[in-house]
């Protein structure tokens, strides 16, 4: 068919080898981005459903419409992306549904909500100092996520046990905290897996006893006789998980993260709803960075274990990484904040296990008491036994026991001071 229009639509210009003479080609498809958005409305009343950990399914908050769960549950044997270029681009975007984002001008967090969603507070830091707009959708969408298993009203309950297990505690903490509604949230992660290739060689050092004779007798003594060994090491790692955030202490989420990565389920939007969710500000070259140093030490340590003795010197390694994989996923977690003596302290809670980790405030007096009480056996003892040496009595073997026991107290007392540092300073 012929036309008047030139160049045809959908045709650009291209580089010409003759001067004088243009050139044009099909203009490049462009790729579809993935901005497919559903919102989940009752479909009874037409308000705003709720994702519901007891079963999965999602619940009306208006009139009480139930839509059972449609997931089904791949846990490890989640496909994982490779380390390309195209992967990267392949991936989908955004959340899959219309979402608010809220960013706090008091610590600079990001989270998504519901757009049926009414808080105006921070769930990181408590501040009210937020503002609200439209989530970006250009983000990578998660793969994969566990499903919240920890409905929210038991949240006070495992709390509350938590304060009152430490006798460091102040004594009126469980009764008198007054902790905040527990806010459900979905935190961002990457998963990583690799095979580590690789060749180790050292020096390994054996003990040995030999006999020699010195002043008219035989006489033994031991020496380290120091050999080269040298081996390959092939580990497999799998689902080795970092997190996508920094809004969150290491130290709380450390002790939080014994999540079950056999319930992972592919993600889908419903899983969202009611819930808040926070996008990764630790991108994936940053958090596999931290992986590839992670599994270094594991194949480090893999080599040295494959030594014939545990004395080592001079050791090197030349590691390669083969078949390197990476997922992008969301765990849940609860999260609030309690009220003691005029002062705010963070609690979290795994929403998959139940498993509590928080900040405490300890109470010192009763730590010093009970170091008081670690090192006064110790200190009596040797006390005793010191005066009766100077008496002239058998004060040696006392002085010696007091020593003993003054060790053991000082050891105990370290412990239990560092200890309540970490509580203190979680």
């Amino acid at each position: 068919m012929v036309t008047d229009t030139f160049p045809p639509a959908n045709f650009i210009p291209a580089p010409s080898a003759i001067e004088g003479i243009e050139v044009y080609q099909p203009a490049p498809t462009q790729p579809q981005a993935h901005r497919e958005v559903v919102q989940f409305n009752c479909p009874q009343c037409g308000a705003g459903t709720a994702y519901s950990a007891t079963d999965g399914g999602l619940t009306c908050t208006h009139c009480g419409f139930y839509e059972p769960p449609e997931h089904d549950i791949v846990g490890t044997q989640a496909e994982r992306f490779e380390f390309t270029v195209e992967t990267v681009q392949r991936a989908a975007q955004g959340w899959g549904e219309v979402r608010k984002e809220l960013q706090c001008q008091s610590c600079a967090a990001y989270t998504t909500v519901s757009t049926d969603t009414l808080t105006h507070t921070c769930i990181f830091c408590g501040s009210n100092q937020v503002i609200q707009h439209a989530a970006p959708q250009d983000v990578l969408r998660p793969r994969f996520l566990i499903p919240f298993k920890i409905e929210a009203d038991g949240c006070h309950d495992i709390a509350r046990r938590w304060l009152g297990q430490s006798w460091m505690t102040p004594r009126s903490l469980r009764r008198a905290a007054t902790i905040a509604h527990f806010t459900g949230i979905y935190l961002p992660f990457w998963t990583f897996e690799t095979i580590t290739k690789a060749h180790w060689q050292a020096e390994v050092g054996h003990t040995q006893t030999e006999r020699y004779y010195e002043n008219g007798e035989w006489r033994t003594r031991t020496k380290t006789v120091w050999k080269w060994e040298s081996g390959r090491v092939n580990l497999p790692l799998k689902d080795l998980v970092i997190a996508g955030t920094n809004r969150v202490s290491p130290l709380l989420l450390a002790q939080v993260q014994t999540y079950h990565l056999d319930d992972l389920a592919p993600y889908e939007p419903k899983y969202l709803a009611g819930l808040q969710a926070q996008a990764y500000d630790v991108p994936l070259e940053t958090a596999w960075e931290q992986a590839r140093h992670q599994m270094r030490e594991q194949t480090r340590q893999a080599c040295r274990n494959q030594a014939s003795s545990s004395k080592i010197r001079n050791f090197s390694m030349n590691m390669d990484f083969d078949q390197e994989g990476w997922r992008y996923i969301l765990l849940p977690m609860y999260l609030t904040n309690y009220q003691f003596d005029n002062k705010r302290f963070q609690v979290m809670i795994n929403g998959q296990t139940g498993v509590v980790a928080g900040q405490r405030p300890v109470d010192w007096t009763v730590v010093w008491l009970a170091v008081a009480a670690l090192l006064a056996p110790g200190l009596t003892v040797g006390v005793i036994g010191f005066l009766t040496l100077l008496l002239g009595g058998l004060g040696f073997p006392i002085a010696i026991l007091g020593f003993i026991l003054l060790v053991i107290g000082l050891i105990i007392s370290i412990n239990l001071v560092t200890k309540a540092m970490r509580m203190d300073d979680a």
